[in-house]
């Protein structure tokens, strides 16, 4: 079976007429994969702002969401979905449209690979080494998250955090070394061969002694997605207008910030 890896679409993240643009893309992608039986896993920040609460489910997507619960029933396999640091406030509502959710990280097996997936911003098992930042620690932990949904209501919460996000978001300062670094160490003392994350949204294949680090790259900017087969784990690129997957042509650090 072949599978795919997506991360980093931040669907919602630009103006209403380009994420209506993006959404109908991301349609005919699974479309394509339901006809031809591909397997889709997500990395994480598939949403750009996902905020969920007891009583208040996002408006945003809801079109792209139907048709991956369609999707999961057709192919009767559930869409992974590993949340990031823009989507991790679900509660139940992707389990109720047939997606596999986990909020840190996956391990599987494909023929003789063993694979270890993860958005990348970070991990709470410190055996892994890859400490969240302070504010994602605290946004993230229980106690907040209760105080801030006792204190504000659905709409309202999504709202304020959505903009506080686009506020500290640095759209030019880009760190790869984080996360290749970290894949050295995990390949020097865990049992993987492939480690697959989104999070930097540089597209790379890094090969070490010991395995070999993909970063999916941003889906909303590049439209990478990782591409598994028996014979090959490749970065390809989705192409809509031809309604398959080329070949992605890798581009220096500089090259991929226009510079």
């Amino acid at each position: 079976m072949v599978h795919i890896f997506l991360s980093d679409v931040h669907l919602g993240a630009n103006n209403p007429e380009e994420t209506e643009q993006l959404e109908h893309e991301l349609i005919r992608l699974v479309d394509y994969c339901e006809s031809q039986k591909i397997q889709i896993h997500i990395l994480g920040d598939f949403f750009d702002y996902w905020m969920e609460f007891p009583d208040y489910v996002p408006e945003l997507g809801q079109d792209i969401l139907k048709r991956f619960e369609s999707y999961n029933r057709t192919v009767n396999s559930a869409t992974t979905y590993i949340t990031g640091n823009h989507d991790y406030w679900t509660v139940s509502h992707f389990e109720k449209l047939g997606f596999k959710v986990e909020h840190e990280y996956m391990n599987l097996d494909l023929g003789d690979r063993k694979l270890f997936l993860c958005h990348g911003d970070g991990l709470s098992d410190e055996k892994f080494r890859l400490r969240r930042p302070l504010l994602h620690r605290f946004i993230r932990h229980p106690k907040f998250v209760r105080f801030y949904k006792f204190l504000l209501p659905g709409k309202t919460g999504l709202q304020l955090m959505k903009s506080f996000s686009s506020f500290t978001r640095d759209e030019d300062f880009i760190d790869t070394e984080r996360l290749s670094n970290w894949a050295e160490f995990m390949f020097k003392n865990f049992p993987f061969d492939v480690i697959v994350s989104g999070h930097d949204h540089v597209p790379r294949v890094e090969t070490f002694s010991r395995g070999t680090y993909i970063n999916t790259g941003a889906f909303n900017k590049y439209k990478t997605v990782l591409k598994y087969t028996k014979e090959a784990i490749e970065l390809v690129r989705w192409d809509d207008g031809a309604n398959k997957f080329q070949p992605f042509e890798y581009q220096s650090k500089a090259g991929l910030n226009g510079q």
